[in-house]
């Protein structure tokens, strides 16, 4: 059994959701325990089948059975354990995606998961309880409705635009740079922003920052690279200044950092 499995989205769909990955202990008779999660600036609509899963954020354990859950921004890394006969499939969405839909207030919504109705859900009349068997189905359906939402939606919004900067400056820019591009104040960026993810836009740029330096880590050896060449790579102040924003996230150090307790992601 392939307990994390990856499935891609259409290129237009892609402007809202990242990818589809799958944690499936459905045939298992053991419970899957101690594997870990870490932040990645994306939100996460989790559906759950068979018994459940409990996952360990930094303010509570929940403990999630059948249903579907809507995953907030995560800062610190997240502990999972995963019952037998169960699986977890999980839409993850890009940061703005939720800024699409302004009737959500996520300011105070981090580290934090919920439980919804299916019937809440955007494309809720296509869901039913066994959706997550055939992920065929469920690509079709988010391809679907994304790629309408992508049609109706042609200019980026504010929230889309300060990630599209943030991005094409490699996670090297100041808010007060991201406003002059923009001719917007700070303030009004930041309110927009934390209203839309949850986070501040510093917050954000630190977990971009984080990942990609995460994603170096594990192929150092075959780049030659050092610890140093890693945190000056991604433009921390030097190696103490990365060590240290290194454990904040996951309390270890880049060098007892065990990338086989983690679900990360595959490369495409």
């Amino acid at each position: 059994m392939n307990l994390y499995s990856e499935h891609y989205v259409s290129e237009k769909c892609e402007r809202f959701v990242t990818k589809i990955w799958c944690l499936d202990n459905s045939t298992g008779q053991t419970l899957i325990e101690n594997k870990l999660v870490l932040p990645n600036g994306c939100f996460n609509l989790a559906i759950i089948n068979g018994n459940f899963i409990e996952v360990h954020t930094s303010k509570k354990k929940y403990e999630m059975n059948e249903g579907f859950y809507f995953c907030s921004q995560m800062t610190n890394k997240v502990l999972v354990n995963i019952q037998p006969e169960t699986k977890v499939t999980i839409i993850q969405l890009h940061a703005w995606t939720l800024s699409m839909f302004p009737n959500y207030d996520l300011s105070d919504f981090s580290d934090s998961i919920i439980k919804v109705d299916s019937k809440e859900l955007p494309f809720s009349t296509k869901t039913d309880a066994d959706l997550n068997s055939d992920i065929s189905l469920l690509l079709n359906i988010v391809n679907s409705y994304f790629e309408e939402l992508n049609t109706a939606n042609p200019n980026k919004n504010l929230v889309e635009k300060i990630c599209e900067i943030i991005k094409h400056h490699d996670e090297e820019i100041s808010v007060s740079e991201i406003g002059k591009i923009l001719d917007l104040s700070q303030r009004l960026l930041q309110i927009k922003f934390k209203t839309a993810t949850g986070l501040t836009i510093k917050k954000y740029i630190q977990i971009l920052k984080f990942r990609k330096s995460v994603d170096q880590m594990l192929t150092m050896s075959q780049e030659k690279l050092s610890l140093t060449d890693v945190a000056l790579y991604n433009k921390y102040f030097d190696q103490s200044h990365f060590i240290k924003k290194f454990k904040d996230v996951t309390k270890t150090t880049p060098k007892m950092f065990n990338s086989s307790l983690y679900f990360l992601s595959q490369k495409r």
